[in-house]
């Protein structure tokens, strides 16, 4: 193969061989990462935004609130319904002293909550 476009094209090709003998031996994988790719869009859109985080706590809450965002979104959770709940369970808890608590604001204790 010379060095043509052609030949790059199958340079690249026989490349990704051991790439596409993963994805077709483990079914949990996906062929496109449109998923991913939806899931950072926020983030994208809001860059510029975050030039207006004037200290690093600035900075640092809103990583959290987009994280809970992000991750109700994720989970099929109205976000603005787990952010209400969040501020409803978080205040009860010593997260400082007992860090391990925090498994009580995951997005699945929500839906048990919500179930009940």
């Amino acid at each position: 193969m010379g060095r043509s476009s052609f030949g790059d094209a199958i340079r690249y090709v026989l490349g990704q061989e051991p790439y596409l003998r993963r994805y077709l031996l483990d079914g949990r994988l996906e062929i496109s990462n449109n998923r991913a790719e939806r899931s950072i869009k926020p983030f994208v859109i809001g860059r510029k935004n975050f030039l207006f985080a004037n200290t690093v706590r600035g900075a640092k809450a809103s990583g959290v609130m987009y994280s809970l965002i992000e991750t109700a979104k994720e989970n099929k959770i109205n976000p603005y319904d787990y952010l209400v709940w969040l501020m409803k369970q978080a205040p009860g808890l010593d997260l400082k002293n007992n860090p391990d608590k925090a498994s009580l604001l995951l997005p699945e204790k929500f839906m048990k909550s919500a179930l009940v």
